[in-house]
């Protein structure tokens, strides 16, 4: 699957301090969105409160440059899995949204996603809670098995591991959404090589130094197929189960890990998964 020409390149130290700086705007943003999504907004409102942040702090919405594409965010809601459109949909309490943002600054690009309850986790189902806790851990999973001279699609392994052990622990059944993948990310948001969310039978590249991708796993609770909806971007889940999904943009370094787009460059998450946390500079 993987010959010499498909190599992984890696990107210089200069090149991960600029995508920092787009993937820190990615986090903020997101860190913004979690505070104000609350019953009563509709989705349209986030997304208008996602680009002004952006572009007031000198980044360009990167989904807008997406052919087709005129929005922010992509926010999906309850059976929605991906690819949402912000519109005039109002959220109420106890719905779950995901919200997936991605900013490109000085020709670098940060994506990233998190699932939340509207209303806070008071009004979340309980297996809704689970569930998205359980997608956001997976995802740490996944960025954890990421190490230069390991296999690229360890990746997916890891992440149907830690979804196959909270649906052991939770009495849940939680499907991993195989249609949709993560993919490298560097001068442009969507580059390959594709990362799967789960086991393949292939290993996949090897991991090298400076490698940056997004990992962004996408978990139902219930079956894994899915179909778009007649605005050809909406994926929804076939049996009306509802679906979470989380993203970061990672950059996988000789010492260890940086996550470009959490606030905190993902110090917490990594050391908590029993990872290496490498970031380049000292606020990272």
């Amino acid at each position: 699957m993987f010959g010499r020409r498909n190599r992984l390149q890696g990107r210089t130290d200069e090149q991960l301090l600029l995508m920092r700086e787009a993937g820190l705007l990615v986090g903020r943003t997101l860190e913004l969105l979690a505070a104000e999504v609350r019953p009563g907004m509709t989705t349209l409102e986030l997304d208008r409160l996602a680009e002004e942040f952006i572009r007031s702090n000198g980044g360009i919405p990167n989904f807008q440059l997406v052919p087709g594409y005129r929005h922010t965010l992509c926010t999906s809601v309850n059976d929605e899995v991906v690819h949402g459109i912000p519109g005039p949909r109002v959220l109420e309490a106890g719905d779950i949204v995901s919200v997936d943002c991605g900013a490109e600054v000085k020709g670098w690009n940060g994506d990233a996603a998190f699932t939340a309850v509207v209303g806070g986790r008071e009004a979340g189902r309980p297996e809704d809670l689970a569930l998205i806790d359980a997608t956001e851990a997976s995802l740490y999973a996944g960025i954890a098995a990421m190490q230069v001279g390991g296999r690229l699609f360890a990746v997916g392994d890891a992440v149907e591991a830690s979804i196959e052990a909270a649906a052991e622990r939770d009495g849940h059944t939680y499907g991993v959404i195989d249609e949709y993948v993560g993919h490298g990310i560097g001068t442009e948001m969507h580059m390959d090589p594709q990362i799967p969310n789960y086991a393949v039978r292939e290993t996949g590249p090897k991991l090298v130094d400076g490698f940056t991708g997004a990992i962004e796993p996408m978990v139902t609770l219930g079956g894994i197929d899915t179909k778009v909806l007649a605005d050809d971007w909406t994926v929804v889940t076939l049996d009306g189960t509802r679906a979470a999904h989380w993203e970061h943009s990672v950059a996988v370094r000789q010492d260890g890990l940086w996550i470009l787009t959490a606030v905190d460059g993902g110090k917490a998450a990594l050391e908590a998964a029993g990872a290496a946390y490498a970031p380049l500079d000292a606020t990272a």
